[in-house]
This record gives structure tokens, sequence and C-alpha cells, in this order.
């Protein structure tokens, strides 16, 4: 099977040695998306905008694919405190809607940048 990188111009830059995303047949993996704002490359304030950051770069990043949120299959959200789990659904629950993916959500010990939240998915067509 063939695979494609996919580099979004309106996504922040990786903030390492990967791309934005992978395309594999029917399938698009990405990368973890931060809350980052594409123009400055900072972080905002608290974990709500953090996450609404993170799940429009995850979308810019799959329609850079030809792919949208709705493709969504799979989620995995990295927290760096588990007891924002309340705050982070919310938010989520705004744009996964309908047929909602599967998801896992784990809190981890740091996250690039100091982030609060961060994101990453399979989509399929």
């Amino acid at each position: 099977m063939k695979k494609e990188i996919i580099m979004a111009q309106n996504a922040p830059a990786a903030v390492g040695p990967y791309v934005h995303a992978v395309k594999a047949g029917d399938l698009i993996f990405t990368s973890g998306q931060l809350g980052l704002n594409p123009e400055s490359g900072t972080l905002p304030e608290g974990v709500e905008a953090q996450t609404e950051q993170a799940i429009k770069n995850l979308d810019c990043v799959l329609k850079a694919a030809g792919y949208s949120l709705s493709d969504v299959v799979k989620t995995t959200v990295f927290l760096a405190d588990i007891n924002d789990f309340g705050k982070v659904n919310e938010i989520y629950a705004k744009y996964f809607t309908g047929e909602t993916p599967a998801r896992s959500c784990v809190q981890v010990a740091a996250l690039p940048k100091n982030g609060l939240v961060e994101i990453e998915c399979v989509a399929v067509k």
C-alpha cells in the first residue's frame, strides 16, 4: 500500500521531526495536535481554549488530505491533568456530533511546550 505524506499549510508547524499526517489507502493517521495558534505558535490560556484550537488544527490537517472531522473513526486525547476531562468533553462534543468516533483519553506526565491537551486521530473515507 502506498503512503502519502500530508503537510497542512494552515496548521501549526510540527514541533519535532514528523509530519502532520500519513495517508495510506483510504485511511489517514494524524500526528497529535496541540492547541498551538498556527500564526503565532503560542498556546492560548486554559484547557478549553487549547482543546478548541487543537481540534481546529486537527480539522486543518484532515482538510489538507481531503477529509473532515466527520470521517474520524478514532481519536486519542492526551491530557496533562485528567481532572480536565469534563472541560475537554464539553468542547469535544461541539465538534464530534452524531455518530461520534471511538476515543481513548489518558493523562500523561507532560506534553510538548507544556500543553494541556493533545489530540490525534484516524479517519477513513
